[in-house]
């Protein structure tokens, strides 16, 4: 467990807007859950997106139901990121992505064979500065992530068992990490045999200060999307054994700031109905996964209050209640 933090950043207390306090970011957001939903958004995060571009996706375990369609990247990559590779970095676990060679399978049956996936701690790692952080002072990554020049981080939001939500956060922090030695470094506390024994507060730090090796190096060059759809308990990391999805799509949420990014779609959730939200925070709030939110901030990612511009309706500001009013019941 984590040292003793502030009042008012615990993990699994969730902090109104009105209770924030700095500046605010833009966070754009669309309803329009398709590959023309998704170009569109990322139009308005893209400036910054240039040279060699990594997207940084979770690919998911062997026909996983709920990640990212493959079409809509499929899509945005023909018609924006022609030269961009996916990349992606071998699991901590023993499943269908923990070596190389079981990966490419994995990809191959998933679908991600529309452009070059660099799976980039397949050649070794790197070590990157981690600047104000208490836990590290450097982080190991997949090596190939210092050949990129900008990153796109496009991310299935959802649950997740250990880190109670997966959002841009979680999809770097983890994501980087390498399979062996970063993701070890996360989970596992030193000299421990016990490779998830990290938990609660000190695992959502941990993660934010990986984030920050990686966001850190990259600098401007960065940009998140985060896709409110499918939105299981369970992370993609567990394919077909997810727990069935009984939260409603919302839509596309797209920033520079990826503290804005994840905490808009954190208060989306929160906006909607109790019964439909309740499962998805409880695993969020029981795992302590508000304080990714808290230590972000606290490390300088990012803004907690923003601005959220419904680019559906000509750029009008919004506030999460009302983008969730007509969102459906979710269907598969």
């Amino acid at each position: 467990m984590s040292e003793k933090i502030m009042p008012g950043t615990g993990g699994d207390c969730y902090i109104p807007y009105s209770e924030r306090t700095g500046d605010e970011s833009k966070v754009y957001f669309t309803r329009d859950l398709s590959a023309e939903g998704l170009i569109k958004i990322y139009n308005r995060v893209c400036d910054n997106i240039t040279g060699k571009v990594g997207i940084k996706l979770h690919t998911g375990e062997q026909n996983g139901p709920n990640i990212i369609p493959r079409g809509w990247v499929s899509e945005l990559v023909k018609s924006k990121l022609a030269n961009a590779n996916i990349i992606e970095t071998n699991t901590y676990y023993d499943g269908d992505r923990f070596t190389t060679e079981k990966h490419r399978k994995t990809l191959e049956i998933n679908g991600w064979t529309f452009c070059p996936v660099d799976i980039i701690d397949q050649d070794g790692t790197a070590m990157l500065p981690v600047k104000g952080g208490k836990w590290f002072s450097e982080m190991s990554i997949g090596k190939n992530l210092l050949n990129y020049d900008s990153a796109l981080i496009l991310t299935h939001f959802k649950g997740h068992v250990m880190g109670g939500f997966g959002g841009s956060n979680k999809n770097i922090g983890i994501g980087c990490a390498d399979g062996r030695v970063g993701k070890a470094m996360i989970h596992s506390a030193e000299g421990s045999s016990d490779m998830w024994s990290i938990a609660y507060e000190e695992l959502m730090e941990r993660i934010c200060e990986s984030t920050k090796s990686v966001i850190d190096f990259f600098g401007k060059h960065i940009s998140y999307i985060n896709v409110l759809r499918n939105m299981s308990v369970s992370c993609d990391c567990e394919g077909v054994s997810a727990e069935p999805v009984v939260t409603p799509n919302i839509g596309i949420v797209a920033s520079l700031d990826i503290l804005a990014a994840d905490q808009a779609s954190v208060d989306l959730v929160y906006a909607l109905k109790p019964h439909e939200h309740h499962d998805l925070v409880e695993r969020i709030e029981s795992r302590h996964g508000l304080r990714q939110l808290s230590y972000m901030k606290e490390l300088g990612m990012g803004n907690d209050r923003y601005r959220l511009i419904d680019i559906d309706n000509s750029d009008r500001e919004i506030m999460p209640a009302e983008a969730v009013m007509d969102v459906k019941p979710f269907v598969n």
